[in-house]
């Protein structure tokens, strides 16, 4: 039989560079293999390596992108159509439960609880604080508040350095941003080739709503019809209703308007209203007011004449908040915002140049050049050149 050589405690702790008494306790809690105790003292394998200290030891990582898919897929589920509250009950998971009471928080206009709902995350880990970042940039753009914008901004753009799961979905939040604040230039080409195969299938109908919302954007409002009606179609669940298809019935209603079909805008619109309404659910509509002429207010009073106060006032109190943001938004993104040949007119409009010397220069006509501008004051939600110079100069 081969003979096992020993060495000491002592020896051990001048091998390994850590106390004898270190050595002792290691040995006492049978952390290493082989040890014997003569009398006091304990002997040690020669050839044992040094164990490795768990209190040093980090706890093995998650993989944020599966982590991400499991979260996602989570939160997705339809809410009960009569009690949309009760999925607040159907979930076990705290965090998932989290991100439901954001959601619902933020469509009844409690985005003072949303952003509470965003900032509890803050102890979660990362998959569960990136799903928490697309309802939380909703809401401080409806709040207007632009520094804890650019804090998520921030957060999301490094995410979507990454590979994956985690890529797409902080990508598709940037994209949110950007469509809400009538920035269409900064929509990745994917979105606006409506190339969707690298997006996954649980984060689909949520990329078809944000291509919606970029033809909205662009003022494609038979694209924006189509879109929307197919992706209720293809994707809205029989049995419940989600944000997501809330949003894209008020899509529908908004490209019906614009196109003058005036009935089966008010159809959509009342059908979106008997969905969400009764569960309190007014933001859908005070971010939509302007977009309808009046055609809110008409069906508010005749059909939910209880809600009409709340959904006006949010709606002054919120779009004024979005004016705030949507310029700090532009200022900043200006050279995005526009196109290489809005900016470079709206440089020389704001200079004092004339129409016919810029038409000149442009190789186009005066009346191309007055549409450019009016396309240009409109994606900057201004009047004229003493506005305009605010931003180019």
């Amino acid at each position: 039989m081969e003979h096992m050589e020993y060495i000491t405690a002592k020896e051990a702790a001048v091998k390994w560079n850590i106390s004898l008494r270190r050595v002792q306790k290691l040995c006492e809690q049978k952390r290493i293999c082989g040890t014997k105790k003569l009398g006091r003292a304990w002997m040690l394998p020669a050839g044992t390596e040094k164990p490795a200290d768990p209190r040093r030891e980090k706890p093995p990582q998650k993989n944020i992108s599966s982590e991400l898919a499991r979260i996602i897929t989570s939160t997705i589920a339809p809410l009960p159509i009569h009690n949309p509250d009760a999925i607040l009950d159907i979930v076990k998971d705290d965090w998932v439960r989290l991100q439901y009471e954001a959601e619902l928080a933020y469509l009844r206009g409690d985005f003072q609880r949303t952003m509470h709902c965003f900032y509890k995350t803050g102890a979660a880990d990362e998959a569960i604080r990136l799903r928490a970042c697309l309802v939380a940039v909703a809401a401080v753009i409806s709040m207007g508040d632009y520094r804890t914008y650019t804090e998520i901004d921030a957060y999301l753009k490094e995410k979507a350095g990454h590979e994956g799961y985690t890529a797409v979905f902080a990508e598709l939040s940037l994209v949110a941003a950007a469509v809400s604040c009538i920035a269409p230039n900064l929509a990745p080409e994917w979105l606006r080739e409506g190339d969707f195969g690298a997006v996954p299938m649980q984060l689909r109908y949520y990329a078809l709503y944000l291509r919606v919302k970029y033809f909205q954007c662009i003022k494609n409002y038979e694209a924006m019809l189509s879109a929307a009606q197919a992706a209720l179609t293809l994707c809205e669940p029989e049995n419940g209703f989600t944000t997501t298809g809330i949003y894209l019935r008020m899509c529908c209603a908004v490209a019906c308007h614009a196109l003058e079909q005036k009935e089966n805008a008010r159809k959509f619109l009342l059908e979106t209203m008997r969905i969400a309404l009764p569960h309190g659910f007014i933001t859908p509509f005070a971010e939509n007011v302007t977009a309808f002429g009046g055609l809110i207010e008409q069906c508010l009073l005749k059909e939910f004449p209880n809600h009409y106060d709340a959904v006006i006032r949010q709606w002054m109190r919120t779009f004024q908040n979005w004016i705030i943001f949507h310029n700090q938004f532009t200022n900043d993104n200006l050279t995005l915002v526009l196109s290489l040949r809005e900016y470079h007119i709206a440089q020389m409009v704001a200079r004092r140049i004339p129409y016919a010397k810029i038409a000149e220069q442009q190789c186009i006509s005066v009346g191309r050049v007055k549409n450019i501008m009016m396309e240009v004051y409109e994606k900057l939600f201004i009047s004229g050149r003493e506005e305009l110079a605010k931003y180019v100069f």
